[in-house]
């Protein structure tokens, strides 16, 4: 692992406020908080610290903007040439949001330029396309009568932000609500607002209807749950753990709002012995150690089929071995900083944890340096399911693994956790990767891949992974309503 030093110009930051009804204000209270470079735990910048008065101002621009303005009445069409030219903008300034993101998120810069916003283009260009496709069908009934569906835009939609891929959750919350014709009040994470409010800008530049977007920085005990607490918010999309998850469900069912969830995962990542050693080990690699391994979908339980695993995990070892860690401004950057003190020593509790519990730790396992929130790319062998490590979402850079020989016990171990966001395979075997395919309980499956997105493909997961999908036409069916119509033709 090696220091890599910044070759990039730091990024202005130009808004800091709210963003409601298409004006930039400070927080009603006059309160602002910092936002934080992970990688030299400096203050970048203070930003306006939104609350319950600041998000009533907002859900009132966007049920304004929803059930009389401009929004509500426009083709379809013209919404998604709206949605194409903020795609558009997004993309002349690239390398701006790029820097901007790896300042404020710690990520490295290559990632954000070349891995997020390629998808958050993709994702706000196919959903603009489907603006003008989202339609009813008819229904032959008995009796002399003419019945048909229509699917109406939900209406305001409440939208809260995790930190690990601030830009990308974006582009998956706006993408569909815009489409389907919804408006949206937005809580960024605290960690990382930056972009979102940048965002913001250019999509009003783009010409969408004040109102249509609001921005709302601010905290989850405050802004979010005012948000949620809102009459005038008819849904709520969150992407974050499940304990939030559940005090939102707690929250909204006074006003019985619609809600969708994108939670987090403990995936297991199966390895036969008959797969190509090599590409499971850079798969497995990448599954866990991507964007610091702050990823809901980690596959950070790496089951080994015992004929492979020496060999496995001597490969695995040795690309986290490798793995160059530094200044997330640098393109030479693989690995940046955890986004937050909090999560660091989150981090570091759990490697400590296993370490206790009797895990073999074969590489990483300390602090890189001395100054910002990073963490070597940890690999712990020997792992039991009862471990720590194991058992509870780390969100970090710790790789557990474990061995197996026996096929239904491999099949059993890998549910056996109340989440059920992703999980792969690797084999030649496909008539054994169809098999886990349909066994594992899990929203997405990876075979001989992982960590492939595309915004056609629908996204969530099973039981405490979440509720409702993102992406695709099923990321459609959260911001509508299905209205039947029935006319008598006598």
């Amino acid at each position: 692992m090696a220091t890599a030093e910044s070759t990039i110009k730091l990024p202005k930051v130009k808004h800091t406020e709210c963003f409601i009804d298409g004006k930039w204000r400070p927080a009603a209270s006059g309160k602002t908080f910092e936002t934080i470079n992970p990688a030299t735990e400096e203050v970048i910048c203070e930003v306006a610290e939104g609350d319950k008065p600041d998000i009533d101002a907002a859900v009132k621009a966007a049920r304004k903007a929803f059930d009389g303005g401009p929004w509500s009445k426009m083709d379809a069409r013209d919404r998604g040439k709206l949605m194409f030219r903020l795609a558009d903008l997004i993309e002349e300034e690239i390398d701006e949001f790029a820097a901007l993101e790896s300042l404020d998120n710690g990520k490295p810069i290559n990632e954000a330029r070349k891995g997020d916003l390629p998808l958050v283009l993709d994702c706000l260009r196919y959903y603009a396309g489907y603006a003008d496709k989202i339609h009813g069908s008819t229904i032959p009934i008995r009796g002399n009568y003419f019945t048909y569906t229509r699917r109406e835009p939900v209406g305001v939609a409440g939208q809260i932000i995790p930190w690990n891929f601030p830009m990308l959750m974006v582009a998956w919350k706006w993408g569909p609500a815009l489409a389907s014709g919804c408006t949206i009040v937005m809580k960024p994470a605290e960690q990382t607002p930056l972009t979102c409010l940048r965002l913001a800008q250019l999509a009003q530049e783009a010409g969408i209807p004040d109102g249509v977007i609001n921005v709302v920085p601010g905290f989850g005990p405050t802004a979010g749950a005012s948000l949620v607490k809102h009459p005038g918010v008819d849904k709520i999309a969150f992407t974050g753990e499940h304990r939030t998850a559940q005090i939102i469900m707690r929250d909204a069912s006074e006003t019985l709002k619609r809600l969708t969830f994108e939670l987090g995962g403990k995936s297991p990542n199966v390895v036969m012995a008959d797969a190509d050693l090599d590409k499971a080990a850079a798969g497995a690699y990448i599954g866990l150690f991507l964007n610091q391994g702050q990823c809901c979908c980690a596959g950070s339980r790496v089951f080994v089929q015992k004929a492979a695993h020496a060999e496995f995990v001597d490969k695995v070892r040795k690309l986290a071995q490798k793995r160059r860690l530094g200044n997330p401004l640098s393109p030479d950057t693989e690995q940046g900083p955890q986004v937050d003190k909090a999560q660091f020593d989150k981090i570091m509790s759990y490697i400590e944890k296993g370490n206790a519990e009797g895990a073999k730790c074969v590489a990483g396992g300390d602090r890189f340096g001395d100054r910002g929130y990073f963490v070597q790319p940890t690999v712990f062998d020997g792992v039991t399911d009862s471990m720590s490590i194991a058992q509870d979402e780390i969100f970090g850079p710790v790789m557990s693994i474990l061995t197996f020989d026996d096929w239904e016990d491999l099949l059993a171990r890998a549910n056996n956790t109340f989440y059920g966001l992703a999980a792969a395979i690797w084999t030649k075997n496909i008539s054994r990767a169809h098999e886990f395919a349909k066994r594992v309980r899990a929203g997405t499956v990876w075979v001989n891949c992982y960590d492939v997105f595309d915004a056609g493909a629908p996204f969530g997961g099973f039981k405490m992974s979440g509720q409702g999908r993102e992406l695709g036409e099923e990321g459609l069916k959260a911001y509508t309503e299905s209205k039947t119509v029935t006319v008598s033709l006598d």
